[in-house]
């Protein structure tokens, strides 16, 4: 029993876990010590991830980024209609610490924003994958996301750049 809860107690402080919320149909979360990086999603170096289903492609901050950025307190976004390109900024996000401006990883039009962001920036902490989504994009050019990495790529990534640091 001792055994059990210690083993609990350790993979809760190191993050460990398996993907719990069915609903993302997504196979597996990574957990290293400084986030959670979903398998099936596109990431790019600037730490966004793209969820591309069908003709629109969802949009946010990965773990890895609200972790460092700390408290998000506020969030500006676009408004739907706009063009946005590829490495080029969206958005900004200001924490309690700093405010940094969102690269949009794939050009496309933007069809819609998440407006509860507005109300609740928070949601970007507490639940980046899925309440904390930005925008959502119709991409102008879908082979943009081949450029962009996988889950095991950008674990490595943030792990690299985590140890330079």
């Amino acid at each position: 029993m001792a055994l059990t809860m210690w083993a609990s107690s350790a993979a809760n402080a190191l993050r460990i876990s398996r993907a719990s919320k069915p609903h993302l149909s997504l196979a597996f979360s990574f957990s290293r010590c400084f986030s959670t990086v979903l398998d099936g999603l596109k990431y790019a170096t600037s730490h966004e991830w793209v969820k591309h289903e069908g003709s629109v492609a969802t949009i946010g901050i990965t773990d890895h980024a609200q972790d460092h950025l700390g408290e998000v307190v506020f969030v500006e976004l676009p408004e739907p209609g706009v063009s946005v390109s590829q490495g080029k900024g969206f958005g900004a996000v200001e924490s309690v610490k700093a405010t940094s401006d969102v690269n949009c990883p794939i050009s496309g039009e933007v069809v819609e924003v998440n407006s509860k962001l507005t109300e609740t920036p928070g949601l970007i902490n507490s639940s980046p994958y899925e309440e904390g989504w930005m925008i959502k994009v119709k991409p102008s050019s879908p082979s943009e996301l081949e450029s962009l990495m996988g889950s095991k790529e950008y674990t490595k990534f943030c792990e690299e750049e985590d140890a330079s640091h």
